[in-house]
């Protein structure tokens, strides 16, 4: 399977259909608003940004896992994002990623790139997982890595 065949919830409980993204390069990012890692938000927006008009989207999807550090409903997550950091790429529905609730597009994402000694589980906010434009994982990247680290990978791939 691609990460393109998945379908998940858009911030609204709409379902989004993630052929809509095919052919883009994706970062796809779990992410919470009261993290240690949330000013990651500013260099996930200047990566979209950048390179938007080249194919190349990413997309956020809040989680709550992780020291509850997502507490807030769509509304709330979404007025935060935009109005902290100006987000204007798609924040989609809140997510588990982990356990046996986790969003079968998050399995997937798991199963195609493991984390640091092989584990499979998302360890904490804001891990991040690059995609081709064939909706193919190509790298897994923890919390700890800026956006900004990937620029040459995803510049790579556009």
């Amino acid at each position: 399977m691609k990460v393109t065949d998945f379908t998940v919830k858009a911030a609204d409980g709409s379902d989004l259909d993630l052929s809509a993204y095919a052919g883009k390069v994706l970062l796809i990012v779990n992410t919470a608003s009261k993290c240690g890692f949330t000013p990651q938000y500013e260099g996930l927006e200047a990566l979209h940004r950048d390179y938007a008009d080249k194919g190349f989207e990413v997309l956020g999807f809040p989680c709550n896992q992780f020291g509850h550090q997502e507490p807030g409903d769509a509304e709330e997550i979404a007025s935060f994002c935009t109005l902290t950091y100006d987000v204007t790429f798609p924040v989609l529905g809140k997510v588990e990623v982990n356990g046996s609730d986790a969003d079968p597009l998050w399995n997937h994402l798991k199963a195609q790139q493991s984390g640091v000694l092989g584990s499979k589980a998302i360890k904490w906010n804001f891990t991040k997982f690059l995609v081709d434009r064939e909706g193919n994982v190509v790298s897994r990247h923890g919390s700890a890595t800026k956006p900004e680290q990937l620029r040459r990978d995803i510049e790579k791939l556009l």
